[in-house]
């Protein structure tokens, strides 16, 4: 039994619609003959990037987090699930309203081992973990999520099993 959190589509057609205000800004901008050409297209350009984006998130129908009773799998974080063994807590993160969820892991795990030392003296800058659940393309409750996460780590694999077979049944 899995849990299955999926990208909201609302979000995408956000995207494209504020996108739109400034591409049409940019197309008002072409039609005026003070403004500059150059700072026009590079406005419809770099904003109509935004419509490919938005189009791939709204057709795309996969589950962006699964969490069940093995561990938990984030599309964006890491290409495999992140056991509950190796999981020893979790908190929210909060940056420019993007919300994460960090999970505090095993020194010994293994993602945690092949990042460069950049890469986790950055995250050390920001307050985050080297492993984190970005939540700005799904909606939920992310408080609940995070002491669910916590729940889940600390409980034995029989006790996953009947809490996730609890939680999917409500």
């Amino acid at each position: 039994m899995d849990i299955k959190l999926y990208k909201s589509p609302w979000r995408a057609i956000r995207l494209m619609l504020l996108c739109s205000i400034f591409v049409l800004i940019g197309i008002f901008m072409l039609s005026t003959d003070d403004a500059p050409k150059w700072a026009a297209w590079l406005n419809i350009c770099f904003f109509g990037m935004g419509y490919p984006v938005g189009v791939v998130n709204l057709l795309d129908r996969r589950p962006q987090i699964i969490i069940n009773e093995v561990g938990i799998f984030d599309r964006m974080a890491y290409k495999d699930f992140i056991n509950w063994e190796v999981i020893r807590g979790a908190y929210i993160l909060d940056i420019h309203r993007q919300k994460f969820i960090c999970l505090i892991v095993d020194e010994k795990y293994v993602p945690a081992i092949k990042k460069g030392e950049f890469q986790k003296q950055l995250s050390k800058e920001i307050g985050a973990q080297e492993l984190n659940i970005a939540l700005g393309q799904v909606k939920i409750d992310e408080t609940k999520l995070a002491k669910f996460v916590v729940l889940m780590a600390s409980l034995s694999p029989e006790q996953r099993k009947r809490e996730m077979n609890e939680k999917l049944l409500k």
